[in-house]
């Protein structure tokens, strides 16, 4: 498996150790996160972040280690860390000499005198346990470690600091528990071969800068409450283990258990750079015991480190996470998770982090549902059985949409094309809203959303026929739509308009939507048409990272994402670059232009993101302005699955 390293000029370059960031996960929607510096700059970093109620309630236990290091006769400290006043104490990226992912775990590599000193996170699959491993590759002499053991019991969005009075250590031998009184559990602290002491000290006033730019509460405290000592000869390794149960294995068996699971993943693929693409999209897969998910199934993250499983996201990545990853097994498993949840012929959108019901509240989940559906039964080493299990919950979507459901959302008997939407709701993927201001509300006949109609009826004809049922009523209803969609064509500037029927008429502004067309129902345009239409997307939405959610040369277009929520917001589809949409715009290259290499060049911009933002996976946007700065999420599913499965599609 390849490495992402990072040399010694970069890591020291604070600007530039700061921006990066590093995550790992334990399968159950817990994670450990940072900065290649080591500095806190968000509310969710930390090595110990739990799902209560997998993969929702997520609480920041452990935020820091603290390290320093005592090696011959000097003091070096490790940590980095800013503070509300400007202070910036200790600056321990200044001692880095590289920082690497190794399969997948973050690696950092200090240089301390003629010592070499090696640093990784790892977390147990399946359970909330995070290990710290330290190992002396190059030494003189023996170096004694340090830890000072920071945490908090608050939701991982932000939050203060509970009573420092009711978090409580007891110490026995290499052994701890902390009492977590905010959320009723026990920290549990484990240092093979070390030594452990309790302290009491209140640490405030961090500055967490990226929640500074983003508008949001910037000051964070954390309680000093072990001090934790290991002793490391040369060549040997040590390291501590912090979890919600007792520690089942050492710390550095638990890293070689994580590096070796990241190693089979990464050599079933076909290249180095899908194999890597592989272990990012793993990330993201979780056991989820929410009871919404039948008593606990298995779905995918839309993206750390906020977001929960979304219906929309998880049918989106799905194809590549899961399928072009060559575990077809997963989708196969997801999917049945999802199919009890049609309801009214929809999917839901969200699971809500509090554990919350479900919300029903998208156009599209339950279309791209089908097509995962579709695309699952057709791969290789699928259960046969698998498309007359998941036939009814099929023509469950369709029948719901023909008879018409929540917010609008039904055929119109004219045309047989979908309309969706009411005041105050936003349906489709476009859907930031401010207070009550939806800024995409694309009420009406949405263009993409029409397109993945005729796809469901097209999939549901074609699985009726194979399990024993009608399928002429499913197949007269797609050769309608087809019909129909002849009325998303604006032949004065010669590409789809994005929403007809609107409240206020025809949508004629430039989005990348009308690329799900091309990509996926190339019939509906034609050949001529489909063309013009990559050819205009590629013109005004095509960037480096992705494509932009609206062309610059219209009014409404905002190229910065930036500021506080509402700005933010404002500009989330109003030209932000998505990733995820270079996939849809690849397939859509592919069926006009049937030119694989320059197909695949479309991709090398996302390809080198990999080295930017959070390293090794990719993020939930780009600003529309060149330099196109990474933004949002740091890591997010259908980025990933989208890159993955588009380069399976070119034969990678």
């Amino acid at each position: 498996m390849s490495e992402r390293r990072i040399g010694r000029s970069f890591c020291t370059e604070r600007g530039v150790a700061e921006r990066r960031e590093w995550l790992v996960t334990n399968g159950r929607g817990g994670y450990a996160m940072g900065t290649v510096a080591g500095t806190l700059t968000r509310a969710y970093h930390g090595l110990l972040i739990a799902a209560l109620e997998p993969p929702v309630a997520r609480r920041l236990l452990v935020a820091s280690a603290q390290p320093t290091v005592v090696y011959d006769g000097q003091t070096y400290a490790l940590a980095a860390n800013a503070w509300g006043s400007g202070l910036r104490d200790p600056e321990g990226w200044r001692l880095l000499d590289g920082f690497a992912v190794v399969d997948g775990l973050p690696t950092w590599a200090y240089a301390l005198g003629d010592a070499l000193l090696e640093m990784t996170v790892a977390m147990a699959h399946g359970r909330d346990e995070t290990v710290l491993v330290f190992r002396a590759a190059r030494a003189s002499s023996p170096l004694a470690v340090g830890l000072r053991l920071l945490v908090t019991d608050r939701d991982h969005h932000g939050g203060g600091l509970p009573d420092p009075a009711g978090f409580t250590a007891t110490v026995a031998g290499e052994r701890a528990t902390v009492t977590l009184p905010a959320c009723g559990r026990t920290l549990h602290v484990w240092a093979p071969g070390g030594g452990l002491a309790p302290a009491a000290t209140r640490w405030t006033d961090f500055f967490l800068e990226r929640e500074h730019d983003r508008g949001l509460p910037d000051r964070a405290d954390y309680l000093h409450v072990l001090d934790v000592r290991l002793e490391l000869v040369p060549g040997g390794a040590a390291g501590i283990a912090v979890g919600l149960a007792s520690p089942e294995r050492v710390p550095t068996a638990t890293l070689a258990a994580a590096a070796g699971r990241n190693r089979a993943l990464a050599d079933r693929q076909p290249s180095v750079l899908l194999g890597e693409l592989a272990v990012a999209g793993d990330a993201f897969i979780v056991e989820t015991g929410s009871e919404a998910l039948s008593g606990g199934r298995t779905s995918i993250i839309a993206g750390y480190p906020w977001f929960a499983d979304w219906g929309r996201d998880t049918m989106i990545a799905l194809p590549g996470i899961a399928l072009a990853a060559g575990r077809p097994d997963v989708a196969a498993t997801v999917l049945r998770a999802f199919a009890p949840l049609v309801d009214g012929g929809m999917l839901p959108n969200r699971f809500p982090d509090d554990g919350a019901p479900p919300e029903y509240n998208t156009v599209d989940a339950a279309l791209w549902f089908v097509e995962a559906v579709r695309a699952t039964a057709a791969s290789a080493g699928v259960d046969p059985g698998f498309a007359q299990e998941l036939f009814p919950a099929l023509r469950a979507v369709v029948d719901g949409y023909g008879a018409g459901t929540r917010f609008g959302i039904g055929v119109d008997e004219a045309d047989g094309l979908v309309r969706a939407g009411v005041p105050g709701v936003q349906l489709t993927w476009m859907d930031a809203k401010v207070g009550d201001w939806v800024v995409t509300p694309r009420i009406g006949k949405p263009v993409e959303i029409n397109a993945l109609w005729f796809l469901a009826l097209k999939t549901v004809a074609a699985f009726a026929e194979h399990c024993g049922a009608d399928p002429a009523p499913y197949e007269h209803q797609a050769a309608r739509v087809a019909e129909s969609f002849e009325r998303f064509w604006d032949a004065e500037r010669g590409w789809c308009y994005d929403v007809i029927d609107g409240p206020n008429g025809d949508d004629p502004a430039l989005r990348p939507n009308q690329l799900v067309a091309v990509a996926f129902a190339p019939e509906l345009l034609g050949a001529e048409r489909s063309r013009a239409v990559v050819d205009a997307c590629a013109r005004e939405l095509l960037t480096p990272v992705g494509l932009r959610t609206l062309a610059p040369s219209d009014p409404a277009y905002l190229g910065r994402y930036a500021g506080d929520q509402h700005d933010r917001d404002a500009a989330y589809h109003q030209g932000t670059v998505w990733p995820w949409l270079l996939g849809t715009f690849v397939r859509a290259h592919l069926n006009v232009y049937d030119d694989p290499a320059t197909a695949r060049g479309y991709l090398a911009g996302l390809i080198d993101g990999l080295d930017g933002g959070a390293l090794g996976t990719l993020g939930e946007i780009f600003e529309g302005d060149p330099p196109h700065a990474p933004c949002g999420a740091p890591a997010q599913a259908w980025s990933v699955g989208e890159l993955l499965a588009t380069l399976r599609l070119l034969g990678e």
